[in-house]
């Protein structure tokens, strides 16, 4: 029993001495990624909402604006009180700003050219074309791809802010450098199901994201990093899907420009 009791009065020692912060980081997300999985997903939005529009034309789009905007909230609020409250610090210093806007631009431009260069190959794949973009309805509709395209944007800020900003620089302080691998690894874990190209895409898009980040000091530029390559994707994946043209070459090229301007205009 004394030997229980030394066992206990250790653990608690052990937990009364780690850094207070560091915890509430690593605990606060994956219980907001728990929430997020459980009340702000598709799945719980069809669940308990979508019966009563089924029969809208808007209604898959819905499902969509639902998922984005739920979980962009569901990270920002609580992670936003816990910052000014609990860690008594600015938002800012989580990458709530502009910081090195020039070479966050300067990055940004040169990172979304050769992601262009290689989606070009990449989305030739029937896998690709098939997976995206998520709402089928935005390969026939410009309006239904743009409020589409809206509602990811505002969900990808909310992403990035929890791996770019509340996790990266919330853990720098004490890891350093470390923290770009720490935050690498649930970001590489959230994309299993996706194509196995983009899965392990991820591993060193997470990586250079981060390392854009403490750069910058911002999250901001990974915002635009990664909207422009989701949205590079979708918008070629939906011209290849409508010209039926899946190859790489010159001719390719034309043909899918051409869908291009039927499309949009």
């Amino acid at each position: 029993m004394n030997s229980f009791k030394n066992e206990l009065k250790e653990i608690i020692k052990n937990f009364s001495e780690l850094d207070k912060k560091i915890i509430w980081i690593l605990i606060s997300i994956p219980l907001i990624q728990a929430l997020s999985s459980y009340f702000t997903s598709r799945r719980f939005f069809r669940e308990n909402f979508f019966d009563g529009i089924k029969n809208s034309s808007d209604a898959y789009l819905l499902e969509f604006l639902y998922w984005f905007s739920g979980d962009t909230f569901l990270v920002l609020i609580p992670t936003f009180i816990i910052i000014r409250f609990v860690f008594k610090e600015k938002i800012s210093e989580f990458g709530f700003r502009f910081g090195d806007w020039k070479f966050g631009l300067k990055f940004s431009s040169i990172f979304i050219l050769v992601m262009f260069i290689i989606l070009w190959f990449v989305t030739a794949s029937q896998q690709f074309i098939s997976k995206y973009p998520l709402l089928t309805s935005t390969k026939y509709s410009t309006t239904t791809f743009l409020v589409y395209e809206i509602g990811m944007l505002l969900y990808l800020f909310g992403w990035e802010f929890t791996w770019r900003g509340f996790m990266l620089f919330g853990l720098e302080k004490k890891f350093g450098f470390y923290s770009i691998f720490f935050q690498m690894i649930p970001f590489t874990i959230l994309h299993f199901g996706k194509p196995f190209l983009e899965t392990i895409g991820s591993i060193p898009g997470a990586i250079a994201l981060g390392i854009l980040a403490l750069k910058t000091r911002s999250f901001y530029y990974c915002v635009i990093v990664h909207f422009s390559v989701m949205f590079v994707i979708d918008t070629i994946s939906i011209l290849r899907f409508r010209a039926n043209e899946f190859g790489i070459g010159t001719d390719s090229l034309i043909k899918i420009l051409k869908t291009l301007l039927d499309y949009f205009l």
